[in-house]
């Protein structure tokens, strides 16, 4: 029975199953807006609070590192009280669809490149403060020279949130609802066909889910090589 679908399973994905296509494409259509979004939400955050002194600030950053593992269900929750038509935004309209999903998303990677990011520019703003102070360089010149300097590694933190979105299941499927041909993701749909006992699609959807992970460790491993590399030359 288990080899009839994984058989089954590698069918549906090399015939390119127009159901397996339509998940896999709202997943990544999903992650890819969030991680837009959380990008040019977390790398400010992250490269201010490394770069300015302030009274609180290792209050700020603990609470940041903190937020790095919420957990994925009290996020749904929360998003889902904000967006549900009692909560402060139902009149939008906006739970049981995709844009519901990608702001719980961005609620849950957004701390992870910005706690990422900061790790990088600290250490950069620590290392070359003084001599830039002593050339004076304002930090508006200095800030652009730690975002080349430090590109290998922030990609790799943008490759990290992208791998912890398009695994997420807890979030989306409480704001999504997991709603066929609307916001039916990968995770979701895995966690349907299996309790539904269709293996055979779970198992496709694992095995693409699978490779998309593997294929962001590779570029991130990729990324920390080359970036290794290229600081000796």
């Amino acid at each position: 029975m288990l080899g009839d679908a994984f058989t089954e399973a590698f069918t549906l994905i090399v015939s390119v199953n127009p159901e397996l296509l339509e998940i896999l494409w709202l997943s990544i259509q999903v992650s890819l807006t969030a991680l837009f979004f959380s990008i040019a939400l977390g790398l400010p955050i992250g490269t201010s609070l490394a770069i300015t002194e302030f009274p609180g600030k290792k209050a700020c950053v603990t609470i940041l590192n903190s937020l790095m593992g919420l957990p994925p269900v009290v996020v749904g929750l929360l998003v889902y009280l904000l967006l549900s038509r009692s909560g402060p935004l139902g009149v939008l309209g906006l739970l049981y669809t995709p844009t519901a999903m990608v702001i719980a998303q961005v609620v849950l990677i957004t701390p992870i490149i910005a706690a990422l990011a900061y790790q990088v520019m600290d250490d950069l703003h620590r290392e070359y403060r003084d001599l830039f102070q002593s050339l004076g360089i304002p930090l508006t010149k200095a800030v652009p020279t730690y975002l080349w300097d430090a590109r290998y590694s922030l990609v790799t933190s943008v490759l990290a949130g992208f791998g912890r979105a398009i695994s997420e299941v807890g979030a989306v499927i409480i704001v999504g609802g997991n709603i066929d041909h609307l916001t039916r993701v990968m995770t979701t749909a895995i966690a349907l066909e299996t309790s539904k006992g269709e293996l055979a699609i779970a198992l496709a959807l694992g095995i693409i889910l699978l490779t998309l992970a593997l294929i962001v460790n590779a570029a991130v491993t990729t990324v920390r090589a080359f970036g290794l590399r290229n600081a000796y030359v």
